[in-house]
């Protein structure tokens, strides 16, 4: 059985983590490097390599830890939600809010995907295989559950899915202030709504 770290080695982990967020909002991946993250978290370099590998290994626990949190803060919403109907636009209500108020978290994950590679020099986005992604996977049981309990008409799930994720990716890259979220999650559900019905 696998030893579970402790709460002080998890908590210095998240530390470095969180960190490596704010280091990633500030000067981005290309910039970065242990000595900045170190600085950022007012710890020796030599912490951070005690609790991580590499830089790779700091920025792809990073990842996970983003990837988790959102997931994490959008399931708690929908598990509030009884019908599809109702689960679908808190999907995309949750979704909106997190990156409103998750702007830095935001900066980083774009950081990492677009930025990073595999050690066989494939960059991160073309990796992505939607059906490993537990949001996807979120929305797309809930677009199942709803047709299957005749809420929504018959549409292929996945290609769904993709246009209603794209839809909420893309107001990631917005411009902030001259971009109205509340009117555009609005839009957004109408849309949406008229596109499953």
């Amino acid at each position: 059985m696998e030893k579970q770290p402790s709460f002080i080695t998890q908590a210095r982990r998240e530390q470095i983590i969180k960190a490596t967020i704010d280091t990633l909002d500030e000067i981005g991946y290309k910039n970065i490097s242990l000595a900045k993250i170190a600085k950022k978290a007012k710890v020796s370099t030599g912490l951070i390599s005690y609790h991580f590998s590499d830089k790779e290994d700091v920025l792809n626990n990073t990842l996970v830890y983003l990837l988790k949190n959102q997931y994490e803060y959008i399931k708690e919403k929908i598990d509030e939600s009884k019908s599809a109907n109702d689960q679908l636009i808190t999907f995309i209500d949750a979704s909106l809010a997190y990156q409103a108020t998750h702007y830095v978290h935001n900066v980083a994950l774009i950081e990492i995907i677009f930025n990073a590679r595999t050690p066989d020099n494939i960059p991160y986005y073309k990796l992505s295989d939607d059906d490993e992604d537990p949001l996807y996977n979120l929305l797309q049981e809930i677009l199942r559950s709803g047709q299957e309990a005749k809420e929504f008409s018959r549409f292929d799930i996945k290609n769904v899915s993709i246009i209603i994720q794209g839809a909420i990716g893309e107001s990631m890259l917005m411009n902030q202030e001259n971009f109205n979220l509340e009117t555009y999650k609005s839009e957004l559900v109408t849309m949406v709504t008229k596109m499953v019905k």
